[in-house]
């Protein structure tokens, strides 16, 4: 997959997909990531991007036309069937859905505003989506363009160890993350739950399930709410409410 970046800080952006998942996924060529400076695109001696809102107030708002010619500048880069997406605080909510969904994508293109915004006839004319990765305020969308590509390089085959490792995290299925566990049994007098180390594969994974359900309901109950349960996990669930009131089930620790 492709997926090209529309920044003012290039440099930002190409140090942080140096690194770990996301910088071995490049490396071993099943993804690929570039820049394009709006800056580079402007017509006069200060290269300007920005210039003040109309209607006055505070900060500066990046300007269409070397906005607009550095994404098409990316585009005539990408592949075909290529989306373009701007990242603002009014977007779309990203979560692991849309990340799934762009993942199928032949190429994607993230614009990422700075200052006060973007003019917004750019935004109407030229993007295809909008995404917000959360309900604050950045100084930019770099970090969000990030976030959007260390969650999409996650899901190109390869990347990871095994498919399993991103079928199994959270949020995959809907539900947050089950307890994980390592070497040694015991630390602090508090031993790692028996079923992990029992062999019983139908156990494990019923304790997992179980783990997860019971996160969700207690931290994240709108994803229970949006995702629904099977019969079985209404099951377990229930048993892991009646574990809980009687002091043997999983503590909150954000509670």
């Amino acid at each position: 997959m492709r997926i090209a970046v529309v920044t003012l800080f290039p440099e930002m952006i190409r140090a942080a997909l140096g690194h770990g998942v996301v910088g071995r996924a490049l490396e071993h060529g099943l993804l690929e990531a570039e820049c394009f400076d709006p800056r580079d695109d402007a017509t006069d001696v200060h290269r300007t991007v920005d210039d003040r809102s109309y209607g006055g107030g505070p900060g500066m708002v990046l300007k269409v036309e070397p906005l607009r010619s550095a994404l098409r500048r990316a585009m005539a880069t990408m592949p075909p069937g290529t989306r373009r997406v701007y990242l603002g605080a009014d977007g779309r909510r990203f979560e692991q859905a849309v990340a799934r969904e762009a993942c199928g994508w032949p190429g994607l293109t993230l614009v990422a505003g700075r200052y006060e915004g973007v003019d917004e006839r750019f935004i109407e004319r030229e993007v295809d989506a909008e995404w917000s990765i959360g309900d604050y305020v950045l100084s930019g969308g770099e970090l969000p363009a990030l976030v959007v590509i260390d969650a999409i390089a996650r899901l190109i085959p390869g990347t990871l160890g095994s498919a399993e490792s991103a079928e199994a995290e959270s949020f995959s299925d809907g539900l947050l993350d089950w307890p994980h566990y390592t070497r040694p049994p015991a630390i602090d007098g508090r031993a790692v739950p028996e079923v992990l180390r029992s062999g019983d594969h139908a156990a494990i994974r019923r304790w997992r399930l179980q783990q997860a359900l019971g996160r969700t309901w207690l931290r994240r109950p709108d994803l229970l709410e949006r995702r629904g349960m099977s019969d079985e996990e209404r099951v377990l669930l229930d048993e892991f409410k009646i574990d809980r009131a009687q002091g043997t089930g999983l503590k909150d620790s954000h509670r």
